[in-house]
């Protein structure tokens, strides 16, 4: 051992600029995108003397320059760094944040991919005795298609609940002893409101674990807690990841609801969006991501549009461990929400997850829904909630919700009561908050 070791942080920063390096002699040789965008920088911009140079100097990428980039050079458009014939599998995005874009893999960029999708499965104590059931359709969108692939590579048995309805996956959980559920927040609330619906008695199932994403759900301490209680005996783990980049984050083993960005592949900074600028440890901001394992098709400082809060400021020689011992990146409550859908109501800013958090500590709600107007100009919200059939008294449920948003947040937001099954619900991203020009009819 050398006398004085490199610390931990600074050896993780040594390796990222290394991986960054190399990527970016990829991207100098054949990627249309990336040339162009970087062209400004002149001549310095394939050179990187440190990660803070990188920071100060390139350019972000948004989604829109990606959508527009495709809409022009359909239909994969020119962020590729190899000819066609290179990738072998073609992805999308959901379409909640904007224009759903494809995004393409090589071999070696889904290995690294499916490699950390086994990092979140690991944290979350899955193994090769678990039997691992996917409770949604194999369409296009990324992130379950990555979980297979992982679970399979970590020795589980992988139990496929596509095209089936919810009664049908209920029955194939108990009847193959699933012990692990992947899924999201939402879904994992409707499987149990069947399972209500069908008597079919949840004590019962052998799922010992629920791995939850695509929405915020999973840090959110009421959601979590609801969770947990339509599933006894599981415990809920979450974790996030895009289409763009694949799977960034698990959950810390020792503190539910922080997740742990997977730094050996990925550049982590948090901005202030409106300036830019990095925030200190502790404020809150947008994370932007630069992938370091997907040069095929890569992203540079991209400006994912969740809303985090680190333990510590990304790009410190120094931190302190996290409980679990490890030093990466500590997204304190997970993704707090998306940078676009903090809602400004009578000078309030009020994030989808806080709203979330208070309806969920009323077990007789199942499903709700966000009504966003703007008469004059400012947005004002209305709450829908849709009560559990057996709820005596909607009217002093709703009364009651009101009051707790009221008291958390310092506003009062009307709250309306709809019939049983009403409401629509969802098998992969909720889409709950809805912006409408004027207020809706009955």
């Amino acid at each position: 051992m050398p006398p004085h070791p490199e610390p931990a942080r600074a050896a993780l920063q040594r390796r990222q600029l290394e991986r960054l390096r190399t990527m970016l002699a990829v991207l100098r040789e054949g990627n249309r995108f990336q040339q162009a965008k970087l062209a400004e920088l002149g001549a310095g911009a394939w050179t990187v003397a440190s990660l803070a140079d990188f920071t100060a100097r390139f350019p972000f990428t948004t989604k829109a320059e990606l959508a527009a980039d495709q809409l022009a050079h359909p239909p994969y458009g020119t962020n590729l760094s190899h000819p066609l014939t290179r990738y072998t599998r073609c992805h999308q995005t959901s379409g909640t944040a904007g224009t759903p874009i494809r995004w393409l893999d090589t071999p070696e960029s889904w290995d690294a991919l499916t490699g950390g999708w086994m990092e979140v499965l690991r944290a979350a104590g899955v193994g090769p005795e678990d039997r691992v059931f996917f409770a949604f359709s194999f369409g296009p969108f990324i992130g379950f298609w990555m979980a297979f692939a992982a679970a399979e590579r970590l020795g589980c048995l992988c139990l496929s609940g596509g095209g089936m309805t919810s009664v049908a996956r209920l029955h194939a959980i108990r009847e193959q002893a699933a012990t692990v559920l992947c899924c999201t927040p939402t879904y994992a609330l409707h499987l149990a409101e069947a399972a209500q619906r069908e008597g079919v008695d949840l004590r019962a199932m052998p799922v010992r674990r629920l791995l939850v994403a695509g929405e915020p759900g999973g840090s959110v301490p009421a959601t979590r807690a609801r969770l947990e209680a339509a599933w006894p005996g599981a415990q809920v783990f979450d974790h996030h990841g895009m289409t763009e980049v694949g799977a960034v984050t698990y959950e810390c083993p020792a503190q539910p609801g922080v997740l742990h960005v997977m730094e050996e592949t990925y550049l982590a900074e948090v901005i202030d969006p409106a300036r830019g600028a990095p925030v200190q440890a502790g404020e809150r901001g947008e994370l932007i991501l630069t992938p370091l394992h997907r040069a095929g098709s890569p992203l540079l400082r991209y400006r994912t549009g969740d809303w985090v809060q680190p333990r510590f400021a990304p790009g410190t020689e120094e931190a302190v461990p996290c409980a679990c011992g490890r030093l990466e990146l500590a997204l304190v409550g997970g993704i707090i929400g998306r940078v676009d859908d903090m809602v400004i109501v009578r000078g309030v800013n009020v994030y989808p997850s806080a709203v979330d958090d208070l309806v969920r500590r009323f077990p007789e709600v199942t499903e709700y829904q966000v009504l966003v107007t703007q008469p004059g100009g400012l947005a004002e919200l209305n709450l829908e909630i849709e009560p559990l059939p057996d709820c005596t008294d909607p009217a002093a449920l709703a009364a009651r919700i009101q009051q707790a948003i009221q008291t958390a947040l310092s506003l009062r937001v009307p709250v309306t009561f709809v019939p049983p099954d009403t409401l629509p619900r969802y098998e992969l991203k909720a889409r709950r908050w809805l912006r409408l020009d004027r207020p809706r009819s009955r």
